[in-house]
């Protein structure tokens, strides 16, 4: 914090005169950005995230904005490139809005259909009547991804609110859609203790995968008397088949930003650091702008908006290590050590980066935080379930028809997600199981998913929320075979410090691979089971506590598939 009372007058009079030009460029930015959205009559929003990338999205992107000049459409209409629009596994993703119309959104889009949409579509419907319907081409309407369709309809967007609309490499977007006004609301009118006593009044439980709560956590941060203080964002995603925080990250960048800002604020921090795996090198690249950005307008610096507060922020890259998604393991990282766990107490709040109090939130978190305090505890408090209040966003892969990032409220059941919003099993297969969590979850059967999503249901039944990963299994899938993988993925990436999770993880999962091979017995099945609670109860961080909870949930509720695979012995093979 700046001390005023040590400033000349001089001094205190260029400061406001700084803050005040800051804060004037801010809303002229925002005027500015709405009268340019104003002046277009066609908004062409094109999906720019890594999975649409992925399938060509970056030529459909040029060749939007192509036809678009060479038709001479420049002055009507407005190509957006986008973060995530949610269905991936129907990407490149393009949305039409025309004044007037109703939106319309294309899937599979390729250069040449982008060029069509233009040329067919939107030039066409600029010279009709808006009360007179459009013909298109059948090869056109084959492509058109109907918006009432229950995975857009069961959706309650807040973190991935500005995803389909919003260029997550402007500054000036961001703020048109009101961002940073409620890190302004917080510098101007809210004591630190007041931020935390609305956070914690919310019910915002951490979306890394512990659900521990977020306001608690800034106010432990906020009682220690270190004059250095951190804040730190994990952006360690590294299930398989997860990638919410990476597209948050590349859809929003400028949204966790301002929630590690408030978060900053309330405990005290001085400096922030995000901590992106490097295998992520879009949301990497679209942070690092976003931070560009702030800087240049004031929004990170020293007396931030004139409010006396200072904060800066360093990015670093992990180098995909699955152990430093664990806090203790992601500061040693970030201190230039191994990364590995190290025994708790004392915690980060009290004792982190550098021995210094240091709070780490994930990026979902961080994305809900703006949102809070722009509508209020209460809003997002009616939300979700006693315990676990707001949204979640998950990562729906596998055998699912409609595979992609959606949100929902806490509360929603796995049925809900997979059948309705899913669009139920791919390729008429049956469902048996459902993953969340990833390595650290469990497997729930087909007769379970009636089970609400929130912290306390899916740990009762032997899995976890997790950052978010939830994977459709379906009747050919080997649930054997996917324990083992899962196990396998914790050894590999074990950091071997502590002696159950090391030695335990792998004598775990060989008498696994045996079963497996159709080699093993029941007395091996007993032993993986103690082993696996040894693991559970000894181990020195979560990796080690979770990594059985696969293999344990699969031998609940799947035993036969592992009794079809032991050697018949004795009474048995009678």
């Amino acid at each position: 914090m700046v001390d005023e009372t040590k400033l000349t007058p001089e001094m205190q009079e260029k400061l406001a005169k700084v803050a005040a030009a800051q804060r004037e460029n801010l809303e002229k930015m925002a005027k500015e950005q709405k009268e340019l959205a104003e002046k277009y009559d066609v908004h062409i929003f094109c999906c720019n995230s890594t999975s649409c990338r992925s399938a060509g999205g970056e030529s459909v992107l040029e060749a939007l904005e192509s036809a678009v000049k060479s038709n001479e459409l420049e002055e009507k209409v407005r190509v957006v490139k986008t973060g995530c629009m949610g269905l991936c596994s129907l990407g490149p993703l393009v949305q039409i809005e025309i004044k007037g119309r109703e939106p319309v959104m294309y899937k599979k889009v390729t250069p040449l259909l982008a060029r069509l949409i233009v040329l067919e579509y939107v030039a066409k419907a600029i010279e009709t009547p808006k009360e007179q319907p459009l013909e298109i081409s059948e090869f056109l309407s084959e492509h058109i991804l109907p918006l009432d369709i229950p995975f857009f309809t069961k959706q309650e967007k807040v973190v991935l609110s500005n995803m389909c609309k919003s260029n997550p490499e402007s500054l000036a977007e961001y703020v048109a859609h009101g961002g940073y006004q409620a890190l302004k609301k917080v510098l101007d009118t809210m004591k630190p203790e007041e931020v935390i006593e609305e956070i914690k009044k919310s019910g915002l439980r951490g979306r890394g995968g512990a659900g521990f709560p977020t306001g608690l956590k800034w106010e432990f941060a906020s009682k220690v008397t270190d004059t250095e203080k951190f804040f730190i964002c994990n952006a360690d995603e590294g299930d398989p088949g997860a990638y919410m925080d990476s597209c948050t990250l590349e859809g929003d960048p400028h949204a966790v930003l301002e929630g590690m800002l408030i978060g900053a604020y309330a405990m005290g921090a001085t400096t922030g650091w995000f901590y992106i795996r490097a295998e992520y090198p879009l949301a990497v690249e679209r942070m690092e702008n976003a931070i560009r950005q702030a800087k240049k307008f004031g929004l990170l610096g020293n007396n931030i908006l004139g409010s006396g507060f200072n904060f800066m922020v360093e990015l670093r890259l992990g180098a995909g290590a699955f152990v430093c998604g664990e806090e203790t393991a992601l500061m040693a990282s970030l201190e230039g050590k191994r990364g590995s766990p190290r025994p708790r107490p004392p915690y980060p709040v009290k004792s982190g980066l550098f021995g210094k109090s240091s709070c780490i939130n994930n990026v979902e978190t961080l994305a809900n935080i703006p949102k809070i305090i722009a509508k209020g505890a209460d809003w997002f408090a009616s939300m979700g379930t006693d315990k676990s209040k707001g949204t979640k966003v998950f990562a729906l892969t596998g055998r699912v028809q409609n595979g992609g990032l959606v949100e929902v409220p806490m509360g929603t059941t796995i049925r809900e997600i997979v059948e309705e919003i899913g669009g139920g099993v791919a390729d008429g297969k049956k469902l048996k199981a459902v993953q969340t969590g990833g390595p650290s979850g469990g497997l729930i059967p087909e007769d379970q998913i009636d089970l609400q999503v929130c912290y306390d249901r899916l740990k009762a039944v032997g899995s976890i929320m997790g950052s978010g990963g939830m994977i459709v299994m379906d009747e050919d899938d080997s649930i054997v075979d996917i324990a083992t993988f899962y196990l396998g993925f914790t050894v590999d990436e074990s950091c071997g410090k502590c002696a159950p999770c090391r030695i335990g993880g792998y004598q775990m999962l060989q008498l696994l691979k045996k079963v497996a091979d159709r080699k093993g017995t029941k007395e091996d099945v007993e032993k993986i089971k103690q082993i696996a609670h040894a693991m559970q109860k000894a181990s020195l961080c979560g990796l080690g506590m979770t990594a059985p909870n696969p293999v344990l949930s699969s031998l609940k509720f799947f035993p036969e598939e592992y009794e079809e695979r032991l050697i018949k012995t004795g009474s048995d093979a009678e």
